[in-house]
């Protein structure tokens, strides 16, 4: 039977996630839901994308069990999204069912499979099928029942995929919301992507260009394009020396191209440029002298800059040796000098102002679509000085990943699982520094869960909800997260919502600008509500700076 190597797995995983990179943008278009939050794709990419960083750093005789571990180990640090985080535990399932082995067979990729969706679903507080984690589940499943054949590794794999996307075309059935819009799952499709990804490089298929990558080199002014056309080829060695020179021409008809040509046959990366008086020379090779030797041919060496011959090889090692010592150096943490802290996810330098004016520690720049990392969220912790840190997601997205800190951080993390800006401002309102930690982290709970959070945010994309459409760039709003109703004006929107929102028992009132709404235009939204409300409730105005909404509303 042919096995999977540890080189094999590395492309593989590589393989995957520059694919599902390259198609994170369709991913994301599959959300349903209208608001600008349709990141699955992205999240999903940047997660495993974390993964491939580390990877190319790995030789190509490493083992499945130790190619499993880096990738599963960077995913958890780098997951973002809650579709990330549930992508490296399915992965962290392969490092657990390849430990030890050398190379793998269909039996262990199964019960890696199988173990990474046991996992997921622990993870998930109330697993909703129809997602990533049914597709997950009878992927594997199926890998199960494939795993007692005794078919080809490459038949096995395809089995999986075929099954996995047979079930992605299900959840348009499974879930309301796919059915209504006729879509698939993101998750599901991230998911599919990533196995699809995998299995073309086991297949020996050429690795996707990556999106934005420069495709050519076509240099022409030495002084300024020689450098771009020279970047594209850092990353490979094929040939041990990297040698740069400049010559001028012994007369204006010298052909350079015949120098080119020659460089090709003694090495690779070779980018050739020149003008009416000189040749400028970068290649890759194995036999500097040879290259040196020929340009005389053309014209004679000049004394500034010289004639450059570096070992790569040993450049690479330098560098990756550097990283490495950069990446511990950041982790390390700082000692504790109070008993409690806090970390903050916000976006808007008003609302990081104001989170650090109640005490914040470190703020984590972040918030809708621009879901942090769980290393991003681990950095954070590890910066405050304290011996228990509480941690506020303030977005429902990012919670699972601050949850994944909790395991890697080297002292008493406490998640709080605010879900909006205005539940981390309550909370932190709530603290009580002389209190006991669990009294602490009930008080704050108790604050931030009697609070309403009223949102005005933009339709990024046309939609239907109910029965009624939505167009691109009609102003929504949001009650607790759900859509209420559509409006042309923001203002009008803002003050709708928020009387709507109000109850006879409602006592505070926050408003909260983005940076999208002027000064004067939230005074005349402030100016609107206090004629109607001023008597019973307490109004107040902050300028958040916040993207994505133009309002966030608190009701206390």
């Amino acid at each position: 039977m042919i096995v999977i190597t540890g080189k094999q797995l590395k492309a593989a995983i590589i393989h995957a996630a520059i694919l599902i990179t390259n198609k994170r943008r369709s991913v994301d278009e599959l959300n349903v839901y209208p608001v600008p939050d349709g990141d699955t794709g992205t999240n999903m990419s940047m997660t495993i994308s974390a993964a491939k960083r580390e990877l190319e750093l790995l030789s190509d005789d490493v083992t499945v069990s130790e190619v499993a571990d880096v990738a599963a180990s960077s995913m958890l640090r780098g997951a973002r999204g809650n579709s990330g985080v549930i992508t490296s535990i399915l992965f962290r399932g392969f490092s657990k069912g390849l430990a030890g082995l050398k190379t793998a067979e269909n039996a262990d990729f199964a019960n890696a499979l199988e173990l990474g969706v046991a996992g997921a679903y622990k993870a998930v507080m109330k697993p909703t099928e129809g997602t990533i984690l049914t597709v997950s589940r009878m992927a594997a499943n199926k890998a199960q029942e494939l795993a007692k054949t005794e078919m080809d590794v490459l038949d096995f794999w395809q089995g999986v995929l075929d099954e996995a996307n047979d079930v992605l075309k299900q959840t348009t059935e499974m879930l309301p919301a796919l059915k209504k819009a006729n879509v698939v799952d993101a998750g599901g499709q991230g998911f599919c992507l990533i196995l699809s990804g995998m299995l073309d490089s086991f297949r020996g298929m050429d690795v996707p260009q990556e999106e934005g990558e420069q495709k050519t080199a076509a240099a022409v002014d030495p002084q300024v394009d020689f450098n771009s056309a020279v970047a594209q080829y850092d990353e490979e060695i094929n040939f041990t020396y990297c040698t740069e020179y400049i010559v001028e021409k012994h007369s204006e008809d010298v052909d350079a191209a015949k120098l080119r040509a020659y460089l090709e046959t003694i090495g690779d990366c070779v980018v050739v440029v020149e003008d009416d008086e000189i040749i400028k020379v970068h290649v890759h090779t194995d036999n500097p002298g040879m290259a040196i030797t020929k340009a005389l041919e053309f014209g004679s060496f000049i004394n500034d800059p010289k004639p450059k011959i570096e070992n790569m090889r040993i450049q690479h090692e330098g560098k990756v040796k550097e990283a490495k010592i950069v990446r511990q150096q950041d982790a390390v943490p700082v000692e504790p000098t109070k008993e409690y802290g806090f970390v903050a996810v916000a976006a808007g330098g008003g609302l990081e102002r104001t989170f650090l004016d109640l005490g914040v520690d470190q703020i984590v720049k972040g918030g809708q679509t621009m879901n942090p990392s769980t290393d991003d969220i681990l950095r954070a912790i590890h910066a405050t000085p304290a011996k228990t840190v509480f941690v506020l997601p303030n977005n429902k997205n990012i919670i699972m990943a601050a949850e994944q800190a909790i395991n890697l951080a080297n002292r008493n993390v406490c998640v709080l699982q605010t879900r909006t800006i205005p539940q981390g401002i309550a909370a932190m309102l709530a603290f009580d520094e002389t209190a006991e930690f669990n009294d602490i982290r009930m008080q704050m709970t108790k604050a931030f869960e009697g609070v309403s959070t009223g949102s005005i945010t933009f339709a990024a994309r046309d939609s239907e909800l109910d029965g009624h459409p939505i167009r691109k760039d009609e102003v929504l709003a949001l009650d607790n997260g759900k859509l209420s109703f559509t409006e042309k004006d923001i203002n009008k929107a803002a003050y709708k919502l928020t009387r709507k929102m109000v109850k006879s028992d409602t006592s505070y009132v926050t408003l909260i600008y983005g940076a999208d709404v002027t000064e004067e235009q939230s005074q005349q939204l402030k100016d609107m509500l206090t004629a109607k409300l001023s008597s019973r409730v307490e109004i107040t105005m902050i300028h958040g700076g916040q993207p994505i909404y133009y309002y966030l509303i608190s009701i206390e």
